[in-house]
């Protein structure tokens, strides 16, 4: 048996560098694009962002203080090792929205949705890179870890509830337009964020009903280096029983095989999916745990031999 113990201080550092990365992104993207034009983030941050347009307190502080009553909470019923993250995704996120507000003066883009796309995008990418290591920053993730550990709820419904209520209050102080604008942010946070924490070189599963199977999957593997599975099926028409050929390829590998499969067979039946995560050697397996991987299934073959 192969031990792949805890975490090493390295991957803790790699972690807690990428979600201290990630909240920095966030906090200059608000800060640069959205603060100027009076729009707003999702969440809690988005609560203090109002609040700091009528007021003209810190975000920072704000959002500091409108989570405490929710870091209490998960204090109460989650994790300890889930708050300490929690508060340290916050903890930067805080620091660096007001250490980043000299960006709000800059006034980089004077079309405001210029300012909403480009605010969503950066935004997203430092939403995604937190969530890409399973961080958190605070506000609405812990409600949702909270909701999740005691009900079968989505909490992205919630999330959507939450930004609809902002959006309604931000309509009424700001005008219909800003809103639609704000709306415009979050949609396009959201989409990168989802990109950077899947990735952008998506995989894709392929699978080929054919009378070759052996002489496809010998010819995908050979080209692109992936191994492949048989599925066993029957034709429901012909009764034939088939062999069904299952690889997982990389989107540029997809342009490979489909010539591929047309010289071995032009009449197979060839379908291409997403692939949401991969797991899994020659995916995200370290060289070196694959090749330990490797040695210890050959010792078990030699043992059964």
């Amino acid at each position: 048996m192969i031990e792949i113990g805890q975490r090493s201080w390295k991957d803790h550092l790699g972690r807690y560098s990428t979600i201290a990365l990630g909240c920095v992104i966030g906090a200059c993207g608000i800060n640069a694009f959205l603060v100027p034009h009076h729009l707003l983030s999702g969440g809690v941050s988005g609560v203090a962002i109002l609040i700091h347009y009528v007021t003209g307190w810190s975000i920072g502080i704000l959002n500091a203080l409108l989570n405490v009553p929710l870091f209490y909470a998960a204090y109460r019923v989650l994790s300890k090792r889930y708050c300490v993250l929690a508060l340290y995704g916050m903890a930067i996120f805080t620091v660096a929205i007001d250490a980043s507000q000299g960006l709000s003066q800059t006034n980089l883009v004077d079309d405001t949705m210029l300012a909403a796309i480009y605010g969503g995008v950066i935004s997203g990418v430092g939403s995604g890179l937190v969530f890409r290591v399973n961080g958190s920053s605070g506000g609405t993730d812990i409600i949702g870890a909270i909701v999740k550990k005691f009900y079968d709820f989505n909490i992205s419904y919630a999330g959507f509830a939450f930004n609809c209520v902002l959006m309604t209050v931000s309509a009424f102080l700001f005008g219909f337009k800003m809103a639609m604008f704000t709306l415009i942010s979050m949609y396009i946070g959201a989409m990168i964020s989802s990109k950077v924490i899947e990735g952008f070189n998506t995989k894709k599963t392929v699978l080929i009903v054919s009378d070759y199977p052996e002489e496809i999957a010998e010819a995908m593997m050979g080209a692109v280096g992936r191994g492949a599975t048989y599925y066993y099926g029957q034709g429901a028409f012909t009764g034939i029983d088939k062999k069904i050929v299952f690889i997982v390829v990389t989107l540029i590998q997809v342009a490979k095989l489909k010539p591929i499969v047309n010289s071995v067979d032009p009449n197979a039946f060839m379908i291409v999916q997403d692939a949401i995560e991969v797991r899994g050697h020659g995916f995200t397996l370290p060289k070196t745990l694959g090749r330990k991987i490797s040695a210890a299934q050959q010792n078990i073959s030699e043992r059964n031999e």
